[in-house]
């Protein structure tokens, strides 16, 4: 019989618990974060290669099978979105009803911009204001990180850049990563992120395509407008981005739930 995971601790194996309920069976946290690293990253090889096809439609169908891919032999709520509120530090992403209309939004911004035409600084705009609203979305109790990263590289497939996550080739460390990540999330109050932090991320993630390597794009609602103008700093910058202009990050106004012991 299938578990409902409607509620905070549902998703753990007893109450006030610090371990996800998993299909393993295992209930040691540093045991369950090894054998969920080597299984996601196995299946990442399998996408990565092109023995696993998803349908690249860039929106939330889009991302829920990429996550079901990654975790459905970890997590019995693989690709499914979560139904509890969640924080990472400072950061409180989107309530459960709300999670729909960030994925919508981002899916939008992949569909209304002009992808293949875009030059190193419009590409990492355009990347780093899709990536803010699927990070605010944040759709799933545990591997939005590693979800998120391939849709991200899925949509630098419709452009002349691929995406490099290497820190020794980016020079992006997961510190700089996580804290662009944080400064991007709404003012307190307000909806929408704000993606000046992430830019000078997507610009050092970019690489160059080989013209052979670069994808054919058929659908016509891909390729329509611009992408937004550069910010003129490295990515060792990305974390003063916002308060630069005078904005530092908040905690929460609403309360929220932990990651607890969850990975990303």
């Amino acid at each position: 019989m299938a578990t409902e995971f409607s509620s905070w601790d549902s998703y753990f194996w007893e109450p006030g618990g610090t371990v996800l309920r998993n299909l393993y069976g295992e209930r040691d946290g540093a045991v369950l974060a090894q054998r969920e690293y080597a299984e996601t990253a196995k299946q990442q090889v399998k996408l990565d290669a092109g023995l696993v096809v998803i349908a690249k439609t860039y929106d939330a169908e889009h991302l829920r099978a990429i996550h079901k891919q990654l975790f459905a032999n970890v997590y019995e709520w693989a690709g499914g979105l979560r139904s509890v509120g969640i924080r990472k530090g400072f950061n409180k992403f989107a309530s459960p009803e709300n999670v729909p209309r960030y994925l919508v939004e981002a899916s939008q911004l992949v569909r209304s911009a002009h992808w293949s035409t875009m030059d190193r600084d419009a590409f990492a705009s355009a990347a780093a204001e899709v990536f803010a609203h699927v990070n605010q979305g944040h759709p799933f109790r545990e591997g939005n990180g590693r979800s998120s990263k391939i849709f991200m590289q899925h949509v630098a497939e419709l452009s002349s850049f691929r995406l490099d996550y290497d820190p020794a080739v980016s020079g992006v460390t997961p510190e700089i990563w996580n804290q662009a990540s944080m400064l991007s999330g709404p003012d307190i109050g307000r909806h929408e992120p704000v993606p000046e932090s992430l830019v000078p991320v997507f610009r050092a993630l970019a690489v160059e395509r080989t013209p052979a390597a670069a994808p054919i794009v058929t659908d016509p609602g891909l390729a329509r407008v611009m992408g937004r103008a550069s910010f003129p700093y490295s990515a060792t910058e990305a974390t003063r981005a916002r308060s630069d202009a005078g904005v530092a990050p908040r905690p929460a106004s609403a309360p929220g739930r932990p990651y607890g012991v969850g990975r990303d």
